[in-house]
């Protein structure tokens, strides 16, 4: 059980230490596909700026085998800040990790949120 918080651990200051906005992938020549993802029980938001970073499966080369590393919360770095999730992706007849990252959330707008910020604006010119 030591040694499984310790991995976990390690792997989210790893995470943490990825420059954000960064896509970072680990092309190792994994042959063997991840496992499917965990259900995982994501507890209540701790606090407001709380974003909830899911789990994943890591590669562990000396093992040969995948570790399932636990989802957790985190602070956004600003307000506007969105988790993408890291992932993994099948090329040719390898695997590969791309890790997750921070990025902006206008680049993920929905349409309906520009409308609803438009009619706002255009409302209080009446």
């Amino acid at each position: 059980m030591k040694s499984f918080l310790k991995i976990g651990i390690i792997g989210a200051l790893m995470m943490l230490a990825t420059p954000v906005f960064s896509q970072v992938h680990i092309g190792l020549g994994i042959r063997i596909g991840p496992p499917p993802p965990r259900r995982e029980v994501i507890v209540v938001r701790p606090y407001r700026d709380a974003v909830w970073i899911p789990g994943y499966y890591q590669w562990l080369p000396r093992r040969h085998h995948y570790v399932w590393i636990h989802g957790y919360w985190v602070r956004r770095p600003h307000p506007y800040a969105v988790w993408v999730p890291g992932r993994w992706e099948r090329r040719h007849d390898e695997w590969i990790f791309f890790e997750g990252r921070w990025d902006d959330e206008d680049a993920h707008a929905k349409p309906q949120e520009h409308r609803l910020e438009r009619e706002r604006r255009e409302g209080s010119r009446r």
